[in-house]
Formats: structure tokens, sequence, C-alpha cells
């Protein structure tokens, strides 16, 4: 039997060199979609409108790069059931309902508590907060199969109309990504709510307020603001439209373009 040589989770310190990383990792997506925002962006283009695809572009990278490292974990990493009796402990049970398996492999686990890879080790660091990203959970693993490969590349879209001005369609995009982020968040915390947070560690600092109120919280108020002001802007524009059908005036209320 061969025995893997991994680090022992629960005997980190709350920094190290992956907290380190992976806190760095992202400030450096946000910093790349500050960045790409100027360089993208007419230069007339309003604070909200840089904002907007800021917010966006960010979303994107982080579901492409970030997230999508934890599917490949998922699909892709694994170790045998014994093996991970001997070197994971407590991360040596399924997070599968009973008698079912994921991928239909009974005799591995998967996840990436059971690699030694730097995108493993960043999912190892988040599961720290929350130990259902480090296996293969169904919820989580569902949600951010759609995350990846639905709302990133819509999200990605939306900066696309934000850059050529077409802001009419940017806001449906918008309340569209808004709604799946909103969607994916709950599905995400509602399971381990109503099943008493057996997951979650709030132990300490790091876990508690930056892996999941602060993360947690930029994904529900962002995505709130969007849907709100996406409904104000789209409704001004239509009672703008019918307006001016039914009186053949000039528009009396704020264009689209206008109100951002």
């Amino acid at each position: 039997m061969s025995m893997h040589r991994l680090p022992k989770l629960e005997s980190r310190p709350i920094f190290d060199h992956t907290s380190i990383f992976a806190l760095s990792s992202i400030v450096a997506l946000f910093a790349t979609a500050c960045s790409f925002s100027y360089v993208l962006l007419h230069k007339s283009a309003k604070t909200k409108i840089r904002i907007l695809f800021t917010w966006h572009l960010f979303d994107a990278l982080i579901h492409f790069t970030i997230e999508s490292s934890y599917l490949y974990n998922v699909f892709f990493t694994s170790m045998a059931k014994l093996d991970a009796t001997y070197t994971r402990g407590l991360h040596s049970t399924p997070m599968t309902p009973v008698n079912v398996s994921f991928l239909e492999d009974s005799k591995r686990l998967h996840g990436s508590f059971y690699g030694t890879s730097m995108t493993a080790r960043l999912w190892q660091e988040y599961a720290k907060a929350d130990t259902r990203w480090g296996g293969s959970d169904l919820t989580i693993t569902s949600v951010e199969i759609i995350t990846v490969f639905f709302i990133a590349p819509l999200a990605l879209y939306v900066c696309y109309l934000l850059r050529k001005q077409e802001h009419t369609k940017a806001w449906f995009w918008m309340a569209m990504v808004a709604t799946g982020e909103l969607y994916g968040g709950l599905m995400t915390l509602l399971p381990e709510w109503l099943s008493g947070s057996t997951h979650l560690d709030i132990s300490n600092m790091l876990t508690l307020w930056v892996y999941l109120f602060l993360f947690k919280a930029l994904w529900a108020l962002f995505p709130l603001w969007i849907l709100v002001n996406a409904y104000h802007t789209l409704t001004f524009s239509n009672e703008s439209s019918t307006s001016k059908l039914s009186n053949g005036m000039c528009k009396s209320k704020p264009s689209v373009a206008e109100s951002l």
C-alpha cells in the first residue's frame, strides 16, 4: 500500500505561506480587473461604469482561475480510501449521502484534501473555514460547475457590452449574473445552516471574518446593489419608451446611458 506524505491540515498556523498566497492571489486578480477597466473603457466612462466593469471582470477572473481549480481537484485529484484513512484522519469520510459515491467511484475519495499541488493546498486552506470545499460535496460541486461554465462567461460578456456602451443589454445580463451569484451563494449556505453548520470553523479571525464573512458578503452585497440599479434603470427606460410611443414627445425620463 502506497503512503502519501500530505500536509496535516489541523496542525497549520492561522497564517502561513498558503494563506498568504491565497489572499495575495485575490488581491492580484482585483488589481488586474481595475487596471483593465482603465485600459479597455473609454477615458470619459463614468465612475459607476468602471465599478461595474471592474466587479464583473474580477468576478469572472475568480471563477475562471481559483474556482475552476476547485473543479479540477474534485474531478482529477483522488486517493484510495484505505490510504486516506492513514493520511487524512477526519478527512477519510466521503462527503456524499450513504451508499452514494462521487462519480460512482466507491474505492476512492475525491477533492483537494487528497492532493499536494498548489491548487489543492489553496482549497485545503479555504477548507479550514468550510471543510466541504476540501472534498467532493455534491451541492458545492454542482454550484461550481454552473458558476464556472455559465456565470463566468456571462460576466465577461457584460464587460464586453459595457466597453461597447450597449448599456440596456448590459443591465439585463448584469441582472442575470447577479441572480446567479445570489442563488449560488444561498445554495452553499442553506444546506449547511439546515444541518447545523457542522462543517464550518469560526474559531479564529481568518476563517470567520475573512474566508466566511468577507467573501460571502462581497458576493451578496454587490449582486443586490446591481439588481436594485438594474430594476430602476430598466424600468425608467421602459417608461421612457412608452411615453415616446403614446405621446410622440421627447423623452421625459433619463435614458439608460444617462442613468449610468
